[in-house]
């Protein structure tokens, strides 16, 4: 962990002017809901619409000055993130989908100068399939989540939370593969370590979860679900999850219908259009609110890539 905050320091820095400090702002009336003071960690505000731009954007400025082409393999936020980066520091990206991505995701990554290898099955067999191919070229791989330094991307999220409220008793994020829950996490371990880390995961896909309860990485069954971002299985032998088992505090699982109500939530109270994986963060917390009464709490708000149709069957869905 003392590697990986170094390297979390190192990309606070260096990221920039490619990633923006999100904002973090109160939101008074799910303070007012809930019972707590919850704060908003809009990083669905990023240029790409999600947090995946920090690991992508650290990884391929470190790749760019020695090579002209990097392989990835995403179901599209990590793809998108990684052309958007791609373009900005002169190489070429090529971005590995299982068949059911969302296509609205797709033509954003075709539309940043990537090109797109579509494979059938799940986002770990593109994520097998991609690395194989990259390994078999000689071209650099950039995991979504398995690596250090995507991970030390993805925790400059927690050093931007410790700037900008470095009294937070809790801070609840979606967790898939693990990258960000793991990098935010080494963070406030490393700097505030009384803040607790709740990772929130549908219960449609809860393979880190799952495995944190097992003590090793774990197959579990999945069903689709609104927060697609963070679907999927855990590619064997994660560096993240080691780094998770140390950070994580809590762990919460949201049915889908949790999900599509804390997605209307946060449309009605601070108008943000979110994709499930941000409403996911935000079910986890209104599930724990008992817990959580009169503490000062962030819900990271981690993207905002949800296809229309969806968007508007989840804010039906969670009328009721």
């Amino acid at each position: 962990m003392t590697a990986l905050i170094d390297r979390i320091r190192d990309a606070h820095v260096a990221i920039r002017p490619h990633v923006m400090v999100s904002p973090l702002q109160r939101s008074d009336a799910l303070s007012d809901a809930l019972g707590c003071d919850l704060w908003l960690k809009c990083d669905h505000l990023q240029p790409t619409g999600s947090f995946k731009l920090r690991g992508a954007t650290n990884k391929v400025r470190l790749l760019a000055p020695d090579h002209a082409e990097v392989f990835t393999a995403s179901t599209g936020n990590h793809g998108r993130a990684v052309a958007h980066a791609a373009a900005a520091f002169g190489i070429k990206a090529t971005v590995y989908v299982n068949d059911s991505a969302p296509q609205m995701k797709l033509d954003a990554i075709r539309a940043l100068g990537a090109e797109l290898v579509t494979v059938e099955g799940n986002s770990l067999n593109g994520e097998l399939q991609a690395r194989a191919e990259a390994e078999r070229r000689g071209v650099p791989y950039i995991p979504p989540y398995n690596d250090y330094d995507t991970m030390g991307g993805q925790g400059t999220m927690g050093l931007e939370l410790i700037e900008q409220a470095d009294d937070l008793d809790a801070v609840f994020i979606c967790t898939g593969g693990g990258g960000l829950t793991g990098g935010t996490g080494t963070a406030f371990k490393a700097l505030s370590p009384k803040t607790r880390i709740v990772a929130v995961s549908p219960a449609a896909s809860t393979c880190m979860l799952d495995s944190l309860d097992a003590g090793e990485i774990v197959e579990t069954p999945e069903t689709p679900t609104l927060s697609d971002g963070s679907a999927g299985a855990i590619e064997p032998g994660s560096v993240t999850f080691a780094v998770c088992q140390q950070v994580i505090d809590e762990t919460i699982r949201v049915s889908e219908l949790e999900i599509a109500r804390a997605m209307r939530r946060l449309a009605e109270s601070d108008r943000w259009m979110v994709e499930g994986a941000a409403g996911a963060a935000l079910a986890g917390l209104v599930q724990a609110a008992e817990r959580y009464r009169g503490k000062k709490v962030a819900v990271v708000l981690c993207g905002r890539n949800v296809a229309l149709d969806t968007y508007l069957g989840a804010l039906e869905m969670g009328r009721g």
